[in-house]
């Protein structure tokens, strides 16, 4: 006798592979990458809201846009250095608190525009900082003395 896999199997499971996938990279990931992975996910909270709120699906909307909210607030705004940083580091604070102010009014008024525009800074801000941080180290090469 056979039994059918319990509902939402297949799901929870794909979820729970995806979960390890990323607790792996996270835990292998330099600083530079770690801020990376923060980028993509709060880049891919937006994504879900503007597909919930195209959907009308405002529980879900509003529980996505929390997620990218907090990744920006806890994560990228949290991890700027304004010693190390000075006035750089003090402009990139105030672009993340205008990425927050548009995500709180995206949730607040189902404004798609305004997730776009939470969404465009921050895959400027990403795209710059892969560029300047997050870029594969070559290997050394060694030649041998003759």
């Amino acid at each position: 006798m056979t039994y059918a896999p319990p509902r939402g199997f297949r799901r929870n499971s794909a979820n729970a592979y995806a979960n390890v996938g990323l607790e792996t990279q996270v835990l292998s990931a330099s600083p530079e990458r770690l801020i990376t992975l923060l980028f993509e996910g709060a880049i891919s909270a937006i994504a879900k809201a503007r597909l919930h709120m195209q959907q009308g699906n405002v529980a879900e909307r509003g529980m996505a846009i929390s997620k990218a909210i907090d990744i920006v607030d806890s994560g990228l705004k949290a991890s700027v250095d304004v010693e190390a940083g000075g006035e750089v580091a003090k402009s990139l604070i105030a672009t993340y608190e205008v990425v927050l102010h548009n995500l709180m009014l995206a949730n607040l008024n189902a404004d798609e525009k305004r997730l776009d525009v939470a969404q465009n800074v921050l895959q400027e801000i990403c795209s710059a900082w892969r560029e300047a941080c997050d870029t594969p180290k070559e290997p050394a090469t060694f030649q041998a003395r003759s």
